[in-house]
C-alpha cells in the first residue's frame, strides 16, 4: 500500500529527528536536523491523513472519488504549503540556547 511506504519515510525522518536530539545532542547543525525531520515525519502523516479522508469521508469522496481531481490535489498543495512554512519558522526559531546540562 502507498500509505505503508509514506509511513516508511516518515520513520526515516523521525530515526533522524529521535538520533539529532538523543544521540548528537541537538549540537551544532543537528538542531536544523531535528526540526525538519520532525517536520518532514509530521507531514508525511497528515497527507495520508488527507488521502484517508477523501477516501472514507462521503462527502470528500464525492469530490474526488480518484484522488487525481482538483480538490484533492488544492488540499495537499495547502497542507504542504502550511508545513513549509511553518518549517521555515520553526527552524529559524529554535535557537542555539544551551537544552542538556551534563
Amino acid at each position: 500500500m502507498p500509505s505503508h511506504g509514506v509511513g516508511i519515510v516518515s520513520l526515516i525522518a523521525l530515526a533522524f529527528a529521535i538520533c539529532a536530539l538523543y544521540v548528537k545532542r541537538l549540537a551544532g547543525g543537528w538542531r536544523r536536523i531535528h526540526v525538519i525531520g520532525a517536520v518532514i515525519a509530521l507531514y508525511l502523516n497528515f497527507f495520508v491523513l488527507i488521502a484517508q479522508l477523501f477516501q472514507k469521508v462521503p462527502a470528500l469522496k464525492v469530490l474526488a472519488p480518484t484522488q487525481t481531481e482538483a480538490p484533492f490535489k488544492l488540499a495537499q498543495l495547502i497542507a504542504l504549503v502550511v508545513f513549509v512554512v511553518l518549517g521555515i519558522f520553526a527552524t529559524r526559531g529554535f535557537r542555539n540556547e544551551q537544552l542538556w546540562t551534563a
